[in-house]
């Protein structure tokens, strides 16, 4: 009986111990968990974990997905603490869509869109009644249709701005055809479609190098689609949330995008 008591009161004690230890924090302190787009977002994600994160006292997670509606709802309800991948514009049209309350925290860089093609070598070379794929969603057609009007391949109304779409176009010299598909299913479609315009971040995941295989490219000069840490309205301040945003920010990040990228991606700050 003696012997049965000291054994329990070992165990009881040595389990007094472990939530002890438990309570002090240790290696269960809760992560902060970021939704990304794998390239470059993750990425740069990843470097600010793997290099930086740890000396900002910031214990980081990275959840990689390859949709640009899933981090945006996963952020609303609480799945994940903020976002990285989206754009102003794209944030905008999101939250007055979906009644969603994410705002912007700071921004990171830009991922020019670019028009690409397996079949012609120049936009000049586009044949007459060609397809050109576009993203399917409101703001990235109409930055897309925005870009190949900057390059004179069609006009667009007068007016058409951040809410332009196929029927805006005026004049369409090359009697092109487009094709609107989800923006993640771009980079696929080049084999069935003369041309498309691609999202930066899924044509680098894609090995296309745009600053060298884009036909032609965004301008970086006074662009408003630069890509956002975002959070849940509210929490714009949360200490973990100030610490990111800052490393985001750091010079060594701007390093690593400049490194890594070669202008395929360029720092915003």
């Amino acid at each position: 009986m003696r012997n049965t008591i000291k054994t329990a009161t070992i165990a009881l004690a040595a389990g007094a111990l472990a939530l002890g230890l438990t309570a002090c924090g240790g290696d269960d302190e809760e992560a902060f968990t970021v939704a990304a787009s794998p390239v470059p977002h993750a990425e740069i994600l990843n470097y600010v974990k793997d290099n930086l994160a740890k000396d900002e006292g910031l214990k980081l997670e990275v959840k990689e997905f390859t949709d640009y509606v899933t981090p945006n709802t996963a952020t609303e309800d609480g799945s994940v603490d903020a976002n990285f991948f989206q754009t102003q514009p794209y944030l905008d049209d999101f939250n007055k869509k979906n009644k969603t309350h994410i705002v912007s925290v700071v921004s990171v860089h830009l991922e020019p869109l670019g028009l690409y093609s397996k079949k012609a070598d120049s936009a000049d070379a586009l044949a007459k009644g060609a397809t050109v794929a576009v993203p399917n969603d409101a703001v990235n057609e109409a930055r897309a249709l925005r870009l190949l009007d900057a390059e004179g391949i069609i006009t667009l109304k007068e007016g058409a701005g951040s809410t332009a779409t196929v029927a805006d176009i005026a004049k369409n010299p090359k009697e092109l055809k487009f094709k609107e598909l989800e923006a993640a299913q771009l980079p696929r479609s080049l084999d069935d479609v003369e041309a498309a315009v691609i999202n930066g971040n899924y044509a680098i995941e894609a090995d296309l190098k745009p600053a060298e295989d884009a036909l032609v490219l965004e301008s970086p000069k006074d662009n408003p689609n630069t890509n956002l840490l975002a959070v849940k309205k509210g929490h714009e301040n949360d200490e973990d949330v100030k610490k990111l945003a800052k490393l985001l920010t750091s010079p060594e990040v701007k390093k690593f995008i400049a490194d890594k990228y070669d202008g395929s991606v360029i720092a915003s700050f």
